[in-house]
């Protein structure tokens, strides 16, 4: 699955390489890879372990700071939870994705003769494709009193680049159903929405630290996948008791979490640095030392985060307990992590 999404952000094919002799060259001597450096991470640990606080009462609705404790109802969800990552069970088996029309798509991208028409036509046999695409046109349109219906027109006002972003997050985005169980229904579209914000952050922010574009764009998107899982197992665990979000509850439910989102990684064979990064946010203590895409990560995890919160008037949009020490690019993260809809429209 990574591969051919990799070939998704590389453009069009390119010719192969002529067998014309080339200048012989002196061998050189095959060099060792070089591992990324370890750094430390961007956010100082008392601020995540504040938002991250202030995010789960807010993403669970519950506002008492007396709910600390793990109840019953909580520790059989955490049980169903470890018993999966203890398992032999498949984790990708458990997140639901997009039918395989996204290869199409993805060679009708990489053409050097982009044809609209025949995009599509292919992008017209999904409704969430369809969705995705029209409602992306016209939010680029929004306030000039004109709207797109066509599918046809809203592919080529996105164009290739803006279809390589929208078709990718869509190939991932899990397909939430409305007549699952509680805490899918209310608490996926929220996870979501951050992991896609952090993607669109990752991404802009990539190239000048470094990293590749791709893999930090992954990485965003993926971070929660485990998550969302995990909210599936919660609702087959409590049968419909809403009664969990305590802050021990939280803290456990989030590093098995991503645990479980490193194990779908690997079956889908993401590049180690995506999993480690990702890896790197479970479990991060004071003392934590993070690769370069695992500090951009808990970047624009945190940040993204504390956006919400500020949207959500969970959070003052100056407070210094959650804006003080963060390294100078944090400001070009924050604004990179607005609504989708809002990123489109620029």
């Amino acid at each position: 699955m990574y591969r051919w999404l990799q070939r998704l952000f590389s453009g069009p094919a390119r010719a192969e390489p002529s067998d014309a002799p080339s200048p012989a060259l002196p061998a050189a001597a095959p060099s060792a890879p070089v591992a990324a450096p370890l750094i430390r991470p961007a956010v100082p640990f008392d601020q995540l372990d504040q938002a991250g606080r202030l995010y789960y009462r807010w993403l669970f609705d519950t506002d008492s700071e007396t709910d600390l404790d793990i109840n019953a109802q909580e520790s059989g969800a955490l049980a169903a939870l470890t018993a999966i990552i203890d398992s032999q069970q498949s984790g990708a088996a458990l997140v639901r994705r997009m039918p395989g029309m996204i290869p199409q798509l993805l060679q009708s991208l990489r053409s050097d003769s982009f044809s609209g028409a025949r995009l599509s036509r292919t992008i017209s046999n999904d409704v969430v494709l369809v969705a995705a695409v029209i409602r992306l046109a016209n939010s680029s349109l929004a306030g000039s009193g004109t709207s797109i219906s066509s599918v046809e027109h809203a592919v080529m006002l996105i164009g290739q680049e803006g279809l390589r972003h929208l078709i990718t997050s869509v190939a991932f985005r899990p397909i939430i159903d409305l007549n699952s169980g509680h805490f899918t229904r209310t608490l996926a579209p929220r996870i979501w929405d951050h992991s896609e914000r952090c993607a669109v952050a990752n991404r802009a922010l990539a190239e000048s630290m470094g990293i590749d574009p791709f893999e930090a764009f992954l990485a965003g998107l993926v971070q929660n996948v485990g998550l969302i899982v995990s909210l599936r197992i919660m609702d087959q665990a409590t049968k419909g008791d809403k009664g969990l979000g305590s802050e021990m509850f939280c803290a456990q439910l989030v590093n098995n979490a991503r645990q479980l989102t490193c194990s779908i990684g690997r079956e889908w064979h993401f590049p180690d640095n995506v999993t480690k990064a990702i890896a790197e946010q479970a479990g991060m203590k004071k003392d934590a030392i993070v690769s370069p895409l695992g500090r951009l990560l808990t970047l624009t995890d945190y940040l993204g985060k504390v956006r919400m919160l500020v949207e959500n008037d969970r959070a003052w949009p100056n407070d210094p307990a959650l804006f003080g020490g963060l390294p100078p690019f944090a400001a070009d993260a924050y604004r990179s992590l607005q609504p989708i809809d809002d990123a489109a429209a620029r």
